[in-house]
């Protein structure tokens, strides 16, 4: 328990002071919400003075007794009050920074954690288990810290008011601390195996989902919910396992206190009856039976969901701790920008996909990649984009090794338009100026009007300010790849890398698109990965890339009179331009 208590205060960093003073605010609270009984004793005792022939109740005492209660309740509300604004709200601050955290730590990670790691689960972690966490942390640190308060300050109460009543209450919170143990120990099995199938709910779903137009087609509706309904019924007996297990040992530890307060008052009413313990000190003993463990069970009914947060605490910080690309990276103005390959090797795990590649781009011209599928062209770009480090050699940007600079400082010189589309769930605006935040109206609609796709954006009832679903789910093919044309117009980064831009568009949008590619592509260092031969033709120099090596290079006019892949390629597709349906 300590150790999640220390977790959280590093998770908390410069606010762990704040929680620190919620712990003396509780503390506090503690000592105020003992007030009221101090006066209740001081009735008691005033009342048996009095019924042992003594004068009338003294004015002082009520007096005593009146500040005691009006000076509990107060502090009791003021305390509980500052403990749950310093810790309630900072808990709120700690998470949204740490959401924040994630989100900047997860655009600097290799796109290969994205490939290793189910997106259900990494979507569960920073939504599902930060959202716990956020709501309940707090709400348990208090609970805990309070409890372990209320252990010390109520045996040192006991053990004032009459040793042997306190060593009762110490009796039962050692026998207690056994059963909390245990049930500790059983929660951390559990608990973990509860979140995991959480997670397998979220991939479960949101596969199901993503894919629900695979599924449509080919019939498999019924196969594919089975899936989704399997995770379901994974995680109900996740869950029920849990309760099953864990709600009676709770009970037991609830029970043994119910124990304890009746030993407490029969063996106070024993004493007090055999003279050796007076009536005020048993009639109090009688009222704090029934409250003074109530701190100490709230423990034990919320070390399920502690445990279930260290879980979760533990699937947040798997993320936390993946390693960035650019921790040692600084930011760089590039003066120049021409790239370079220098025995470049690349591995996807053990598999190595790129094989001591060396080539150089110079600044403003146009190098085209082409190859077979799966030859490694689109891995190449990603390399120069540091979407991934090379395990070997070097990439350099303007004479800069990529390793040496920060992704933002090396991504705000490169434009990327990649065969598959991604646009977000808003306005057609705010879809073109995404890698732009400044841009002006007037600048977004230029852009648009390059890019050929201002005039069907104006047909659009909202126009610009059209939302256009996620992933763009409500324009055509042609249309997102021309919005996403126009969002790297507006950009208007040196370097720009089109990967497969033209592959899957129809004749009718090729033309525009075209069109939307020149102007992108005016002045600036250009890579372009196409299977259309025709497109890349003028190119400065071509890459022919074949099993992760280069194994020709030259212009179109050099590699069209040798034999090869490029020949080849060219070939075929001379033979089928004549084609028709």
């Amino acid at each position: 328990m300590i150790r999640i208590i220390k977790r959280l205060l590093k998770l908390a960093g410069r606010d762990a002071f704040k929680i620190k003073l919620g712990f003396l605010f509780g503390f506090l609270e503690s000592i105020f919400s003992a007030l009221p009984l101090i006066a209740v004793f001081l009735v008691l005792q005033e009342t048996d003075r009095a019924g042992q022939g003594s004068d009338m109740i003294q004015l002082s005492v009520i007096g005593q007794c009146l500040f005691l209660l009006i000076t509990g309740v107060a502090g009791r509300t003021e305390f509980r009050y500052l403990l749950s604004r310093y810790q309630s709200g900072t808990g709120y601050e700690i998470f949204a920074k740490q959401r924040l955290l994630i989100g900047d730590m997860l655009k600097r990670v290799p796109m290969g954690y994205f490939n290793d790691n189910h997106l259900g689960e990494i979507t569960s972690a920073v939504t599902t288990d930060m959202t716990f966490v956020e709501m309940y942390s707090m709400h348990l640190l208090d609970k805990v810290v309070n409890g372990y308060i209320a252990v010390v300050l109520y045996s040192l109460v006991m053990l004032r008011f009459d040793w042997r009543i306190g060593l009762i209450f110490i009796l039962a919170i050692l026998i207690s601390a056994f059963l909390y143990r245990y049930l500790q120990k059983r929660g951390k099995e559990l608990a973990p195996k509860r979140q995991a199938a959480q997670a397998g709910l979220v991939s479960a779903v949101l596969e199901y989902i993503q894919g629900m137009a695979v599924v449509k087609a080919f019939h498999m509706t019924r196969t594919s919910s089975k899936r989704v309904h399997e995770a379901f019924e994974e995680s109900r007996l996740a869950n029920f396992k849990m309760e099953k297990t864990l709600i009676p040992i709770v009970a037991a530890y609830d029970f043994m206190f119910k124990i304890a307060s009746c030993m407490i008052l029969v063996a106070a009413s024993y004493f007090a009856l055999g003279g050796s313990m007076t009536y005020p000190v048993m009639f109090l003993l009688l009222i704090a039976s029934f409250t003074i463990f109530s701190s100490i069970e709230n423990m034990g009914s919320v070390t399920v969901q502690v445990r279930m947060m260290d879980a979760s605490l533990d699937r947040i910080e798997a993320i936390k701790d993946v390693a960035v690309i650019d921790e040692d990276g600084r930011d760089v103005d590039l003066d120049r920008y021409d790239i370079e390959l220098n025995h470049a090797s690349f591995s996807y795990g053990q598999r190595e996909v790129i094989h001591d590649v060396s080539f150089t781009i110079p600044q403003g011209t146009m190098t085209a990649i082409v190859g077979p599928s799966g030859s490694g062209k689109t891995t190449l770009c990603n390399l120069i984009a540091r979407f991934w480090d090379v395990q070997k050699g070097e990439v350099l940007v303007g004479g800069v090794n990529v390793k040496e600079m920060t992704c933002d400082s090396l991504l705000c010189n490169i434009s990327m338009v990649f065969q598959k589309v991604y646009l977000f769930n808003d306005t057609i605006y705010n879809n073109i100026r995404f890698g732009r935040q400044d841009a002006s109206c007037e600048q977004v609609e230029e852009a648009a009007k390059r890019a050929c796709c201002h005039g069907f954006i104006t047909k659009l009832p909202q126009g610009y300010d059209t939302v256009i679903g996620e992933g763009g789910s409500s324009l055509s093919g042609g249309e997102k790849q021309r919005i996403s044309i126009a969002r790297a117009i507006l950009k208007d980064a040196p370097i720009v890398i089109l990967d497969e831009a033209t592959a899957s568009i129809d004749p009718e949008n090729e033309r525009d698109i075209q069109l939307a590619i020149e102007e992108l592509t005016q002045g600036k260092t250009r890579i372009v990965i196409a299977h259309r031969l025709a497109t890349i033709r003028n190119a400065g120099q071509i890459l022919v890339v074949d099993g992760g090596r280069i194994v020709q290079q030259g212009s179109h006019d050099e590699l069209i009179t040798k034999p090869g892949i490029y020949r080849h390629f060219w070939t075929i597709r001379q033979k089928s331009s004549g084609w028709t349906l």
